[in-house]
């Protein structure tokens, strides 16, 4: 199995899996032994599990601090925890996948199709529903910094405690749902159609947001400022823009994967079209970069989740002498 085979767990549409005598089953992509003449873009096995283990550490770190840490009891911060256990998801998935092909590879474990079938789905409904929670938690970001910036006087009594919950609960819910059945209904065109279009609504949806945010924020905060209240605006517009860096990031870097799902709709066989399909490693990459940033974007714009990070770090290496 070489590294040709991500396209097997990680895309199923990208997959042509050839049955021969004996039941030799040969795993075969776009690009690789399909007649399309353009090889993939290789990236060694070794710096994809790196980079799965750095983030799934990074991730767990800013899980373990906003629990830890009261202060980071709000429903912001809970919806940037389930931002974190959905980039986690990417992470767990790609180290899981990358173990199993190197071990494969060096002959230390024996797989059959069947084995290969059941350990693809299950990867692919981990990454797939990180890309839906993701979306969606951004999208629920969104609009809880704007409660706080224009309903600021109601926003305890919007969004309480429970509602926060019931709001995890109905997005995870959805995203694991929907995720399943994209994986069952994965030769359907239709399919990718809906990952396409969920991701260009969240973006509008997150524009239209901001455009309004950012726009009456400006007037908003003379009048604060008159009573005395910069200080909670202040606050509100630092949420707002974190959250403006991580939604920027995702962007940079699902953006090449969504735009690879376009050209397989629009133009699958387009010479233009399989030489950006050879870069599909690069674009794994970027995913994985996505969780490995985001820990770093909370910590650096959050001073008490920060603070809280450090006494993890440091009791850990404490403990660790």
């Amino acid at each position: 199995m070489n590294d040709s085979s991500r396209y097997y767990f990680s895309m199923k549409h990208m997959d042509y899996i050839y049955t021969i005598d004996n039941n030799i089953t040969l795993n075969a992509t776009i690009g690789d032994i399909n007649g399309t003449g353009i090889a993939q873009i290789m990236i060694p096995q070794e710096l994809f599990l790196m980079l799965g283990l750095i983030s799934l550490v990074e991730n767990i770190l800013v899980v373990v601090a906003i629990i830890k840490n009261r202060n980071l009891h709000s429903p912001m911060y809970y919806f940037i925890c389930c931002l974190a256990v959905s980039d986690m998801l990417v992470s767990v998935s790609n180290v899981v996948e990358t173990l199993f092909m190197l071990l494969t590879e060096h002959g230390l474990l024996l797989v059959t199709a069947k084995m290969l079938q059941h350990l693809d789905n299950v990867i692919d409904i981990m990454i797939c529903s990180s890309v839906v929670s993701s979306l969606s938690f951004l999208c629920t970001i969104a609009a809880d910094r704007y409660i706080t910036i224009f309903y600021a006087l109601r926003y305890h009594s919007i969004m309480t405690t429970q509602r926060a919950v019931a709001i995890i609960a109905v997005v995870w819910l959805t995203s694991i749902t929907s995720s399943s059945l994209f994986i069952v209904y994965h030769t359907d065109n239709a399919v990718i159609a809906c990952l396409v279009t969920f991701f260009g609504l969240t973006l509008v949806f997150t524009a239209v947001l901001y455009l309004h945010m950012f726009i009456l924020a400006h007037v908003h905060s003379r009048r604060i400022m008159a009573l005395h209240k910069s200080r909670r605006q202040a606050t509100s517009m630092k949420g707002a823009i974190t959250l403006t860096i991580l939604l920027g990031v995702f962007v940079i870097c699902w953006g090449p994967f969504f735009l690879h799902l376009i050209l397989i709709l629009t133009c699958p066989t387009n010479p233009y079209c399989k030489c950006y399909f050879s870069h599909f490693n690069l674009f794994l990459i970027l995913i994985i970069c996505n969780s490995l940033i985001d820990p770093l974007i909370y910590a650096y714009r959050s001073q008490e989740l920060r603070k809280t990070l450090k006494e993890i770090i440091f009791c850990s290496w404490f403990f660790a002498m």
